[in-house]
């Protein structure tokens, strides 16, 4: 049963999937919609079954931003409610870009400015040739502030100038040149198949390790190549080859046989 207005929540043997429901508003945020996914999550998180993430969309707009209903609501706000909801609207981002198990965002139509947020927050982005992007905060007289830490990690500073200064629309194909998608493909079928068979890559692999990672590359990004940097990258190593699923890991290599972290292995 799902419990949620605005998202579905669903497993398909070891993947979860997450998929905004609201395609009457083009998945539009508003304050439902944003609590819904965070906790969604969270949900999906805590499922031990579940060994990756697919976020989706049903409807023709992948996400278009913020709800206008909800945008005139907050014009009434006092500072105080309007800080209150910047701080959901963050907590989601980083509940999504900190998630311990690998993410996909499955791209199917337009997504526009928070839109762009979640995608850039997602591990693996996939989108179809129809879809379309753009940061159209400028254009409201406000600014992508939540979500540009996310969309600068994934597109880059002069990309994130020329993108979030003129608000204009940018294809599929421009995306994918930038950085903000890894693969586009045809259609919607094709785009199954493309999260497939990242899948199947995904499950093969340690899912501690996978965890490590994701934590891994948010501690080394950006930082320089110092004695700091270089113990930390050490010490992580040696902590996760010491550990049972890396022991588990070498010992099924050298064996020739599947680790105990893949099915019917």
């Amino acid at each position: 049963m799902n419990q949620y207005q605005s998202i579905i929540t669903e497993v398909d043997g070891a993947v979860g999937i997450l998929t905004l429901n609201k395609a009457e508003r083009h998945n539009a945020f508003d304050e439902t919609l944003i609590a819904e996914i965070t906790a969604g999550l969270r949900e999906l998180e805590a499922d031990p079954r579940v060994r990756a993430v697919v976020l989706s969309s049903t409807g023709k707009s992948f996400c278009a931003g913020a709800d206008l209903n909800w945008m005139k609501r907050a014009a009434g706000y006092t500072p105080e409610e309007n800080l209150r909801d910047a701080h959901k609207l963050a907590e989601l981002m980083r509940t999504l870009n900190e998630l311990s198990k690998p993410t996909i965002a499955r791209v199917q139509g337009p997504a526009y400015g928070g839109g762009v947020g979640l995608i850039a927050a997602c591990d693996i982005a996939i989108a179809s040739y129809d879809a379309l992007f753009a940061l159209t905060e400028v254009k409201l007289g406000i600014l992508p502030a939540v979500i540009s830490p996310y969309v600068l990690a994934a597109i880059g500073e002069r990309y994130g100038r020329r993108y979030m200064l003129s608000a204009e629309r940018f294809s599929a194909a421009e995306a994918y040149r930038i950085g903000l998608v890894h693969e586009i493909v045809p259609g919607d079928e094709q785009l199954d198949e493309a999260i497939g068979e990242v899948l199947d890559s995904l499950l093969k692999n340690g899912p501690a390790a996978q965890a490590e990672c994701k934590a891994l590359i948010r501690v080394v990004s950006g930082q320089p190549i110092d004695a700091v940097t270089i113990e930390e990258t050490a010490q992580r190593i040696t902590r996760v080859r010491a550990s049972a699923e890396g022991r588990e890991g070498l010992s099924a290599f050298l064996e020739k046989r599947k680790p105990n972290w893949i099915a019917g292995s």
